[in-house]
């Protein structure tokens, strides 16, 4: 019998919860992803605090459905990052976002945030957003207060890999709260704009939407906080190097010749606003296919430690290139969340750069 969603569903409707009732007919299932023989879901809990109890739940669920036929591997992730969203408590979407930039003097400290890194890449594709939402996660998995702003202001993305869907609010019509999702205070374009309507702005809106929301988010007390830049060596770079207090870059680049050539841009225009390139990010290094094993190196070999060693930067990871990773991103739960070699890959990012001082 083929796996459907009714059956799966069917399935799930036998987990009780604790408060009554039972995941099917509390509607607390998302993202279910079925891809042959493997099946993947989202238990969506009210809270936090009630996600905190029902680990026995989603173990329960993850056997149920691997008892049934044609099921060969299960993961079912436990989040709560859509419940208890505050009551707006200011009309956030009027407060004016993409005006000019104002007067500075000079790069200023984000209030309440000890460390600011960019991530950043020479070319679009290479999977940069996906390394800032993934390393996020996992730096804050590690028990560090992270932050993530999207400021791919033309481009926006983090808004759907992080599953946020709901709008950022104000108490007082000046300061925006950011949106928490998987224990990250996050903040985007992406959020306020409608997502079928295109970011149609030159440099100096750009530049005053990153002003407003590095100084004009509540941010609170961070460990760090983590800047998803747009590709490119362009005004939102020149902007952050030049309004804020940076502690340093992260470079991202696939292997292939093309992205190092950018990527090697990117690095150079870092140096040029004096701020450190804390290390290069190889992504896509690599791809298993799942059937066979066999290891193919399909963006070429070898080209970003290369380009670490040149630069005398570390190669602080080599994430690989998985369907996993695509799936997580679209349905808003990160890949770094779940068990398996890409979630541990991002674990293992994130411990690096934490032994190094960063983060």
């Amino acid at each position: 019998m083929a796996l459907t969603r009714d059956r799966i569903m069917s399935v799930l409707a036998t987990v009780s919860l604790p408060d009554q009732g039972d995941l099917a007919s509390r509607d607390l299932i998302r993202a279910l992803t079925i891809d042959g023989g493997n099946v993947s879901f989202v238990i969506e809990a009210p809270s936090p605090e009630i996600a905190a109890g029902w680990e026995a739940q989603r173990k329960a669920a993850e056997s149920a459905v691997a008892a049934l036929d044609g099921v060969e591997k299960v993961t079912a992730i436990l989040t709560a990052h859509g419940a208890g969203k505050p009551a707006p408590k200011g009309d956030a979407p009027n407060l004016r976002v993409g005006g000019h930039p104002k007067p500075q003097a000079g790069p200023q400290a984000i209030p309440g945030v000890k460390q600011v890194i960019a991530i950043a890449s020479g070319k679009g594709g290479v999977g940069k957003s996906t390394v800032s939402s993934n390393l996020a996660v996992a730096l804050a998995a590690s028990g560090r207060k992270v932050g993530l702003l999207d400021a791919d202001i033309l481009g926006p993305s983090q808004a759907m890999m992080m599953g946020i869907t709901e709008k950022p609010t104000s108490s007082d019509g000046k300061v925006l709260d950011p949106v928490m999702a998987h224990g990250i205070k996050v903040m985007s374009v992406g959020m306020i704009v409608d997502p079928d309507q295109a970011v149609v702005w030159r440099g100096p809106m750009l530049m005053g939407t990153l002003q407003q929301f590095a100084f004009q988010v509540n941010w609170g007390e961070l460990d760090v906080l983590l800047v998803d830049l747009p590709p490119g060596t362009g005004d939102v770079q020149l902007t952050l190097a030049q309004k804020v207090v940076m502690t340093g870059a992260l470079v991202v680049s696939t292997p292939q010749d093309v992205a190092l050539l950018d990527a090697h841009k990117a690095i150079d225009m870092f140096g040029k606003v004096s701020v450190p390139i804390l290390g290069l990010i190889e992504n896509m290094s690599s791809y298993v296919c799942p059937n066979c094993g066999h290891e193919a190196h399909l963006f070429g070999e070898g080209g970003v430690a290369a380009e670490a060693a040149k630069i005398g930067a570390p190669l602080l990871g080599q994430l690989p290139l998985s369907l996993d990773v695509r799936k997580a991103g679209d349905a808003g739960i990160p890949v770094a969340l779940t068990d398996g070699p890409v979630g541990e890959a991002y674990r293992a990012l994130a411990g690096d750069l934490l032994a190094r001082g960063i983060g």
